[in-house]
């Protein structure tokens, strides 16, 4: 894009010259040399300088489309941000039974250090749910499979109280515990998106860190 110069650098060039000319002239009859006419020639190469061509600055490069930040996606990163939606989700009716179902308090307290990492890790899961692209109604939800708190686990939980319902908590938590940190070797192994092999990751060590709280169950 060529700037517009408003200055009239071509007609004032050889007037400024000529009187230029003539007060050197002057000053060297008079001894003393000045340049009346230097700020106006300072000015001038200004405006000259304005008038060369400027380059146009270089277009900002786009943001990726939503389509191009879903494609990222693996198959395996799809499914296991799904099931570990509907894995989460699921736990997390029976540990809000704890506070009125349990008399342990050491077991409240695991059950709410449990919960909210549970809940930190779906709102990274569902970040990564809507970056995928993937469909509001997940299919592996209430899926029987092992670490799936059903529905009828919960009931379970809810009718029974004391150290009995502790003995559930305690079952399911670790299976779930237990399961999670399976999934999640698999996707940092076969997954491809960073974001989601980083959470995999991350729900390893925090996994492996929680499971001695819960031992196996004495039989």
């Amino acid at each position: 894009m060529r700037a517009v110069n408003t200055f009239p650098v071509p007609e004032m060039v050889p007037e400024l010259i000529h009187a230029l000319t003539r007060s050197t002239e002057r000053a060297e009859t008079s001894g003393v040399y000045r340049h009346p006419l230097a700020p106006a020639l300072a000015l001038l190469m200004t405006a000259g300088l304005c008038a060369c061509d400027r380059s146009a600055p270089p277009a900002p490069t786009p943001a990726p489309t939503a389509a191009a930040a879903a494609a990222s996606f693996g198959g395996t990163d799809r499914a296991w941000i799904e099931i570990n939606i509907a894995m989460n989700e699921e736990l997390t009716p029976l540990l809000a039974l704890t506070t009125a179902q349990s008399r342990d308090n050491a077991v409240k307290a695991l059950s709410a250090q449990v919960n909210e990492l549970h809940l930190r890790e779906l709102t990274d899961l569902r970040q990564l749910h809507d970056a995928a692209g993937l469909p509001a109604e997940n299919p592996h939800e209430g899926m029987p499979m092992p670490g799936m708190v059903t529905p009828d686990i919960v009931r379970q939980a809810a009718a029974a109280e004391g150290p009995a319902f502790d003995r559930i908590l305690r079952e399911q938590v670790r299976a779930h515990l237990d399961q999670g940190v399976k999934l999640a070797k698999s996707e940092t192994t076969a997954g491809v998106e960073p974001r989601t092999k980083a959470l995999a990751e991350r729900m390893i060590s925090d996994r492996e860190t929680l499971l001695p709280k819960f031992p196996p169950a004495v039989k």
